[in-house]
């Protein structure tokens, strides 16, 4: 499980759940049965996004939790806000919760402003602005819990921006160290390894 300081209801888990399963609206103490009331929600919010008001314009920070809340609010009482606790997964410890301001505050205007919308790329500048924003949101992991899921809808919507399908990830899934590496790399602003991992699931349908 994640390590976390204790500093709001983000941190309780749900009693009898033996702390796999966040404290939530629903009483839900059952890890698969979250992930499936987490999974049915996150398929609302795909077809919410792409059937019914998709977004072909700039993508910005106020967007993305809104989307996290729209997915989540019915479950969590902090869904769409910044998280208060660090979290940590593997070993790697994402950004400190107090410098969350200012690092969304940057990836709003040197990412998302440069980087959406992807109406115009070319299939290379579609991958590196992918892999950049992939990187770095997941760096961030603004949230306390859906940060992998929310960056992949993002990255789906800037795919279907410039033209494309959205991203099939099972390349990720089946490679997830490499894949993990790959968001390590970027903490030294190397995109090349994220780069490989959104052609091969750009091309891959």
């Amino acid at each position: 499980m994640n390590r976390y300081n204790v500093s709001s209801s983000e941190g309780k888990y749900e009693n009898e759940s033996c702390e796999q399963v966040l404290q939530n609206k629903l009483g839900i103490t059952n890890a698969e049965e979250m992930d499936g009331a987490e999974l049915v929600l996150l398929e609302q919010l795909y077809r919410s996004v792409f059937e019914e008001q998709f977004p072909m314009k700039h993508i910005d920070v106020a967007m993305i939790k809104s989307w996290h809340h729209r997915w989540l609010g019915n479950i969590y009482a902090w869904a769409g806000q910044e998280r208060t606790v660090n979290i940590s997964k593997g070993g790697f410890m994402f950004a400190p919760s107090a410098q969350l301001p200012k690092l969304l505050n940057d990836f709003d205007s040197k990412y998302l402003s440069k980087y959406t919308p992807c109406s115009i790329m070319s299939e290379e500048q579609l991958i590196e602005a992918i892999a950049i924003t992939h990187v770095e949101l997941i760096l961030i992991h603004p949230f306390r819990e859906g940060n992998g899921r929310l960056s992949r809808l993002l990255a789906d919507v800037m795919a279907v921006q410039a033209g494309y399908k959205t991203l099939n990830y099972q390349s990720w899934e089946c490679n997830k160290a490499q894949y993990i590496s790959a968001i390590h790399s970027g903490m030294s602003l190397n995109y090349e390894p994220m780069q490989h991992w959104v052609w091969e699931a750009l091309r891959s349908h």
